[in-house]
């Protein structure tokens, strides 16, 4: 039986090395060392793996002397035979002493761990990062050619696998990785990294036509392997029982031209191929440090220079170990990357054009009755999902049953909006249960017919209509747009009120609350324009719903039904104007704004004419 310590098991790679440790059957079991904070992550990670109840973690640090493991964890390892290292700092962003920390720190302290331990191998997966600046042939017998390095990434690895070859009573093999990719079947990848910083400048030119020929540069040569097909390399390698001290690289052969990784993932977008290149004179490492390239790509700077290789690099042992794993070219796989990257990574995915209303995740307020129950319905006929919100838990659970029986989805929230710990909570339940929240109506309000001299002694009044309809709103904008912001999408649509162009007289508590919605939105939207955070303001007319009948002076007063309220804000939320209202209301706002005494008496007119009325009692 065989038994392995793993490092960096959590990671893009070690997630489907463990994988496959696992699979086989002469394997006893696996240690991992993870970070203590990172316990949580190798749980989830472990429901993916056959047979979890074989890998046994290690809480540790690669960074610490003795891999800050205790003296019973160090007695358990007494029977390991494989040391797989894959724990390491591959961002090439990383500054030169956090990559020392981990690259060179770590390989170090697994190296003095594996020469306490009797007859265990040391794997280290390295990089061909370690080829530095050198150009032309290099092969896996080669080492220390005098190359230079140009980022505390590169320099690591290379003293990281000295130390390996150094290290006095390490019997070790070297595996030399080129840039991995993700999966050839499924395009899975985790994060952003290397070649992925260039999809959001192709995603751009796929909207150019795909029979536009383009003309490129010559820009040199890349090599790109995916990490399924590194894993399966691995497992082989691992076992191969060969005497140790032999490096083998894990590269892709010849490896590849820019123009035909570009022209293959140009293909799976449907973006213009380059179909002439010439050489530029200029090498890639200068071209890269243009100032405002990195930035006009979308691409650190950091790594811009490290698009290329100068090195060819031959793969004479791995060729002869590997036999029958052939290495996926990469333009078999390219159209599965680019359709995992759309789907799962692009950072704008959020916001990409849809059939209408369909699968949008729409928090609405006020949604038990009235217009926010009919937006509830309305949007749900269209394909949306509902999250509704309001006080009364089970008035809401009745506009969800109703929906549910119209065959759409709807969820339910009650929250009370001047609360602001109860709006944390409603946002924390929300992200919790969704991967997105999309949209937003501020919808829920509370309206007061009352002339100011009437009100004098009544400044509750106007607390209790800002508290709602002002505060109560911006405290549920303020919590969901860190995450509409992070999605690069996000709609609001805030339901004001046509009395706010006409400054209808009687509601200076009720139209003032609303003003101030209007204009923190109009002041936020300006500043959210590049995080794809939109706003919509819905000037809405009189509708005859339970807030409007609790004043007797509407009931000779036509007005819309909920439902025709509700395509309004509908309407705001499929074509996302910057307003919503109508001819009158606007006409109302020009007239103030050429003649605003003219308007103040005939707003007096009206004032006069239709007195206060008692409001009805429930």
């Amino acid at each position: 039986m065989t038994t392995y310590l793993v490092t960096g098991a959590t990671g893009f790679l070690g997630v489907r090395l463990v994988e496959r440790l696992l699979r086989r059957a002469a394997c006893e079991g696996v240690f991992v060392l993870v970070r203590p904070a990172s316990m949580a992550k190798l749980d989830e990670i472990a429901q993916r793996w056959p047979q979890p109840e074989r890998v046994w973690p290690l809480p540790g640090d690669l960074t610490e002397p003795g891999l800050g493991l205790d003296a019973a964890d160090r007695t358990r390892l007494a029977a390991v035979d494989h040391v797989i290292h894959l724990g390491a700092s591959y961002d090439l962003t990383a500054d030169e002493s956090t990559a020392r920390a981990a690259n060179v720190d770590g390989t170090r302290h697994i190296a003095d761990l594996v020469a306490e331990l009797s007859g265990a191998k040391l794997h280290h997966v390295s990089s061909v990062a370690v080829a530095g600046d050198h150009r032309g042939p290099f092969t896996e017998h080669d080492f220390d050619l005098g190359q230079r390095f140009s980022s505390p990434y590169h320099a690591t690895k290379f003293e990281a696998e000295r130390v390996v070859r150094e290290h006095e009573g390490v019997a070790w093999q070297i595996y030399r990785p080129a840039a991995i990719v993700g999966d050839s079947r499924t395009g899975e990848m985790d994060k952003i990294d290397g070649p992925y910083y260039f999809f959001g400048a192709l995603a751009e030119l796929s909207r150019l036509p795909s029979a536009l020929p383009l003309a490129g540069a010559s820009l040199g040569s890349t090599n790109l392997v995916p990490v399924d097909w590194v894993a399966d390399a691995l497992d082989r390698l691992v076992h191969n029982g060969f005497e140790p001290g032999r490096t083998f690289h894990l590269t892709a052969p010849g490896g590849q031209s820019l123009t035909s990784v570009y022209n293959a993932l140009a293909e799976a977008a449907g973006a213009p191929r380059i179909a002439i290149t010439a050489p530029v004179p200029v090498p890639v490492r200068a071209l890269a440090k243009l100032p405002g390239v990195g930035k006009l790509l979308g691409v650190p700077a950091e790594v811009l220079p490290h698009m290329t290789f100068s090195a060819r690099f031959d793969r004479s042992n791995t060729d002869r170990a590997l036999g029958d794993l052939p290495t996926p070219e990469f333009g078999e796989y390219a159209d599965r990357l680019w359709r995992y990257w759309r789907r799962h990574l692009d950072p704008d995915r959020a916001r990409r054009p849809r059939d209408g209303l369909r699968g949008r995740r729409i928090v609405i307020t006020g949604a038990s009755s009235g217009i926010g129950r009919a937006t509830a319905l309305q949007v749900a006929q269209l394909g949306a999902v509902p999250l509704l919100i309001a006080r009364r838990a089970e008035e809401l659970e009745a506009v969800r049953e109703e929906i549910v029986r119209e065959g759409g989805q709807a969820h339910v929230y009650p929250c009370d909006l001047t609360d602001s710990e109860s709006v944390r909570a409603a946002v924390k339940r929300m992200l919790s249960d969704h991967e997105g929240i999309d949209m937003l109506v501020n919808n829920a309000g509370r309206s007061i017919r009352r002339g100011v001299l009437n009100s004098l002694d009544r400044l509750h009044d106007y607390e209790r209509t800002m508290a709602i309809n002002y505060f109560g709103a911006v405290r549920l904008v303020l919590a969901l747009l860190p995450h509409m912001t992070s999605r690069r999408f996000g709609h609001i649509v805030n339901v004001s009120t046509k009395g706010v162009q006409i400054a209808t007289p009687r509601y200076s508590a009720y139209l003032a609350s609303k003003a101030a919605l209007d204009m923190f939105s109009r002041v936020v939207a300006s500043e959210t324009v590049a995080d794809g955070v939109t706003f919509t303001t819905v000037h809405m007319g009189l509708v005859k719903t339970p807030m409007s009948q609790a004043t007797s002076a509407y009931d000779r007063i036509p007005g819309a039904t909920p439902d025709e309220g509700a395509r309004l804000v509908v309407r705001a939320l499929t074509k996302r104007p910057k307003r919503v209202g109508s001819a009158a209301g606007a006409l109302a706002q020009a007239a103030y704004a050429v003649t605003p005494k003219a308007v103040d008496r005939a707003m007096h007119v009206l004032y006069r004419l239709m007195p206060e009325a008692p409001r009805r009692t429930p």
